[in-house]
């Protein structure tokens, strides 16, 4: 049997970046031999994160249409015709037997190219409502594999595999007590704790949102952990200094077990990696979509929920008015707090990141 090499392409945020990488785990747990590169986009967050997950990674000098600023589009076709010619001069050089999609900017010109010249494509669509990208390169994909039922509006229904979204190992296999994700923190108060996450990279609204009524939600006698991503990381480090026993405030945690272990109740974004994340750890969610996801997809991903029992979804232009009392109600109702976890247990899968590496080993023929 002969090696086998897989290009994994794309990223962009840790939804794109978390999933490839659990992937990648699992395929060598199941083929030792495999050989893996992983093409992303320069200045993005992959190239920093996938190295220090000991994976060799290439970059391309791309980015997406521009829709603050026209001008900034010019040179943009030129920049696709080099990133396909780079893509090309990568897929010969490394020769895989199989080239994987997570979605990002480095997803699409690496499939495309790898289409043309005949090397089997596996699409591993994240999202409840299909981005354009995905569609496309649909039509010549070996295998689609999909979160959510009733993918079959935007694909081949004969080329989708429903998989579940893959999670890191450590939160799959969670196994953390809620005392030893406080311990953790730090927090000494061993009341209900509210994990607030806007996403690797952070929420404005959410962020400003609890920034808002923090002081009228600490009278609840709660803990917060607070995950801000960069930008906002100073101004809630101090607002949160006047409760630093109770309010544990991060521009990024990795240690998302801990983090999970640790909350009774999550405010989050409505990414389809959280979501996967969420139905394991089963805690009650309050969802705040990202309005700009493209086709509005995190409010199809936080709905799909929501129709579950599984879930509360505030909208982005009213986290202001609603967050604090949804938040307030679902904070004093035990018994929804219980039959939303029940729901959100009943929808998780955890072995999404073996399913899609079966799937990649049985197109790559080797």
């Amino acid at each position: 049997m002969s090696e086998l090499r897989v290009i994994i392409a794309g990223g962009g945020t840790g939804g794109h970046i978390f999933p490839a990488l659990a992937v990648a785990h699992a395929l060598l747990r199941l083929r030792p031999d495999t050989q893996l590169l992983f093409v992303g986009a320069n200045g993005r967050m992959e190239m920093e994160k996938i190295p220090q997950e000991g994976f060799k990674i290439i970059g391309l000098d791309i980015a997406g249409f521009d829709r603050s600023n026209v001008l900034k589009n010019v040179s943009l076709p030129y920049k696709l015709l080099m990133t396909r010619i780079e893509s090309r001069r990568i897929i010969k050089e490394f020769n895989p037997a199989a080239i994987v999609g997570v979605g990002g900017y480095a997803s699409f010109p690496v499939l495309s190219a790898g289409q043309a010249m005949n090397i089997p494509t596996l699409i591993q669509e994240q999202n409840s409502f299909a981005g354009k990208s995905n569609k496309i390169l649909s039509r010549k994909a070996r295998a689609i594999c999909v979160g959510y039922d009733g993918m079959e509006r935007f694909f081949p229904k004969d080329k989708i595999v429903l998989t579940g979204n893959p999670v890191r190992k450590s939160i799959s296999d969670m196994s953390r007590t809620s005392d030893e994700g406080k311990a953790w923190f730090g927090l000494l108060n061993r009341g209900t704790t509210i994990l607030v996450v806007g996403g690797s990279l952070g929420a404005k609204s959410i962020n400003e949102s609890v920034d808002a009524f923090l002081d009228e939600i600490m009278k609840e006698d709660v803990n917060i952990i607070w995950q801000t991503g960069k930008l906002y990381y100073e101004q809630a480090r101090r607002r949160g200094a006047d409760y630093r026993n109770r309010v544990k405030v991060f521009d990024f945690i990795r240690e998302m077990d801990y983090a999970y272990a640790a909350a009774d109740i999550v405010i989050s974004r409505a990414g389809a990696l959280a979501i996967a994340e969420l139905c394991i750890a089963a805690k009650p969610v309050i969802f705040v979509p990202y309005p700009h996801a493209a086709e509005d997809h995190q409010a199809s991903n936080a709905a799909s929920l929501v129709k579950h029992g599984a879930a509360v979804l505030v909208k982005d232009r009213q986290v202001q008015t609603e967050l604090l009392s949804e938040l307030k109600t679902l904070l004093n109702d035990n018994d929804k707090q219980k039959s939303m976890s029940d729901n959100l247990s009943a929808l998780a899968i955890r072995d999404a990141d073996d399913r899609i590496a079966k799937k990649i080993i049985e197109i790559a023929g080797v």
